[in-house]
């Protein structure tokens, strides 16, 4: 029910994956999107407006937020700079008309965390949220600790017990990935969609061949192997809980 508020909410019959904030002031837009992420089973509220946008964010816990840049009353870089400030920590996909690379870096800056320019595809719009929703809620911290591998996402370094391993800008964010997600297995197609950002598949060895030479730096000779491939299915980072 929509109330004079600019905030509405939905929700599919069936047993919801996440709970999803919709900020949109275009209600044509804002009803297609609702609908098609219902229907794929996510529960979705909307807010036509940045000051009920902001206020919902604040009163409910989203699982994450699509947020349109240009918004009535308060646009949507405040209201993400106001959410990050009052330590609301849900991830956020910013949408937006402005399709600069520095209009990008803004929305990014103030606390976005991926951005995607209008008009877009919806089966982009569902595959760039679930990709937001398959990263760990501690993605703030500035170390990551994982068995005998310590990373400072600051300093950008990495030891395995004291040992100081350096690593490619990309295999610094591979690594970065498998030690937010120890003992699960990891598809090729999770790796090129999260850290190479790909938007679609290609028939490509990109991902063996950086985890080989990824893995040869991790795992050096007489310690016990980290990075395992699992057949047919992928890759792990196996450690001990």
């Amino acid at each position: 029910m929509t109330t004079d508020t600019g905030f509405s909410s939905a929700s599919s019959e069936t047993p919801t994956r996440a709970r999803l904030l919709f900020v949109e002031d275009d209600d044509t837009l804002a009803r297609e999107v609702v609908e098609e992420l219902t229907a794929r089973g996510f529960s979705v509220s909307h807010a036509s407006n940045g000051q009920a946008g902001l206020e919902a964010a604040i009163r409910e816990s989203y699982d994450l937020m699509v947020l349109d840049r240009m918004l009535p009353l308060l646009d949507g870089l405040s209201v993400i700079e106001t959410l990050r400030s009052q330590n609301v920590q849900a991830p956020v996909l910013v949408l937006s008309a402005l399709s600069a690379v520095d209009d990008r870096v803004t929305g990014l800056k103030a606390g976005g965390d991926d951005y995607l320019t209008k008009p877009f595809a919806m089966d982009e719009l569902v595959a760039r949220i679930e990709a937001l929703l398959r990263r760990p809620n501690d993605t703030r911290a500035t170390t990551l600790r994982v068995g005998p591998l310590s990373m400072d996402l600051i300093d950008r370094t990495v030891t395995r017990d004291g040992r100081e391993i350096e690593l490619l800008p990309r295999e610094f964010r591979l690594l970065e990935y498998l030690m937010r997600r120890p003992n699960q297995v990891l598809t090729r197609t999770m790796l090129l969609e999260d850290v190479w950002n790909y938007r679609f598949i290609p028939q490509t060895n990109l991902v063996d061949v950086h985890i080989g030479k990824l893995r040869r730096k991790v795992d050096a000779t007489g310690e016990t192997p980290l990075i395992q491939s699992i057949r047919g299915s992928g890759f792990m980072l196996r450690v001990q809980t």
